[in-house]
C-alpha cells in the first residue's frame, strides 16, 4: 500500500482545498492510502524563535509524516495570483534545519492541484511553487493539471463535490500520480 501524505494550504475551516483533498482521498486508487496532514498551528517563521527554542513541534510531526510517506499532494489555494502565505511558511519551516531537507523532501514523488472561487483557478499559484518544490529537490508530477475554478459552484454547503466532470478528472489525476509514485518507488527514487 503506497501512501501520500495531502496538505491543505488553506487554514479555512470550511476549505475548498481542504474539501478538495477529502475528495482527492475518496477516488484514490486501490492501493493507495492518502492521508491528511495539516498546516494548523504553525507559526510564523522566525530564526530568532529557531536559534533559542529549536523547530516546533508542530513542524517536527509534519515532517515526520511527510518522511514517512511515498508521496506528497499539496493542494493549494490561489491568493494575489500567487502561493498563500500561510502554505509557504509552514514549506519554510519544513525545511528547517536545512541539514533534514533530504530526509523530508529530496526526491519524494510531488503534486499539486487547488480550487478556488475564481475564474482561472490555481494555474498562478502552482506554478509560483515550482521554484520552491524544485530548490527542495522534490520530484514533481507534470502528468494531469487539476486545477479547480468557480469553487462555489464545484462543492455544496457541506464541502462535497457535486460536479461529476471535477470527479471525473480528479480520479485520472490520483491514479496517475498513484502511477508516478509506484514507478518511482519501483525504481529505487
Amino acid at each position: 500500500m503506497l501512501t501520500i501524505l495531502g496538505i491543505s494550504g488553506s487554514l479555512r475551516k470550511e476549505s475548498f482545498n481542504a474539501a478538495l483533498l477529502r475528495t482527492a482521498a475518496g477516488v484514490a486508487p486501490e492501493g493507495c492510502k492518502v492521508e491528511m496532514g495539516s498546516i494548523k498551528g504553525i507559526p510564523l517563521y522566525d530564526a530568532d524563535r529557531e536559534s533559542a527554542e529549536g523547530v516546533p513541534e508542530v513542524v517536527t510531526q509534519l515532517k515526520d509524516k511527510i518522511a514517512a510517506s511515498d508521496g506528497l499532494l499539496l493542494v493549494t489555494p490561489e491568493y494575489n495570483n500567487s502561493i498563500p502565505g500561510v502554505f509557504k511558511n509552514a514549506v519554510d519551516w519544513l525545511s528547517r534545519p536545512p541539514q533534514d531537507q533530504p530526509r523530508v523532501f529530496h526526491h519524494r514523488p510531488v503534486a499539486l492541484m487547488g480550487a478556488t472561487p475564481g475564474n482561472f483557478g490555481t494555474a498562478f499559484s502552482q506554478t509560483a511553487w515550482l521554484p520552491t518544490l524544485r530548490l527542495l529537490k522534490l520530484n514533481v508530477w507534470f502528468g494531469d493539471m487539476l486545477w479547480v475554478s468557480q469553487a462555489m459552484k464545484v462543492f455544496d454547503d457541506r464541502g462535497q463535490l457535486v460536479d461529476d466532470t471535477i470527479r471525473k478528472r480528479l480520479t485520472t489525476y490520483m491514479q496517475g500520480f498513484f502511477q508516478f509514485v509506484r514507478t518511482l518507488k519501483a525504481d529505487g527514487g
